[in-house]
């Protein structure tokens, strides 16, 4: 018994511990020369967000180890925030809309 939980547990090497930390300070400083390089814009938040959201899935993956989980426990921890961000991006398209109306059919501005 004692054998079988020993072969269970996980041993990963840590050269891909010190490759993931290497690719987070990568990450990092191409999101610090964003602002560094002075981008502005719709650029910049695109960038900085995508940045963010690399490190993010790399933590996820390397440190949280879902990348060695099954599939099911995987689906069960992304998936609901990643709804709630769908969900959230469909409120701002409606919120968009709503306001557009708004401003097009009322009478009275804002």
């Amino acid at each position: 018994m004692a054998q079988a939980q020993a072969h269970s547990a996980q041993q990963h090497p840590v050269k891909l511990y010190l490759l993931a930390w290497g690719l987070l300070f990568v990450l990092s400083t191409f999101s610090y020369l964003v602002d560094y390089f002075g981008i502005q814009g719709y650029a910049r938040w695109v960038l900085i967000l995508l940045f963010m959201m690399l490190k993010a899935g790399l933590i996820v993956a390397v440190f949280m180890h879902m990348a060695w989980e099954r599939l099911a426990l995987v689906y069960a921890i992304l998936l609901p925030p990643v709804l709630v961000l769908v969900f959230v991006a469909m409120m701002v398209s409606e919120s968009n809309y709503t306001i557009f109306t708004r401003l097009t059919f009322s009478s009275v501005g804002l």
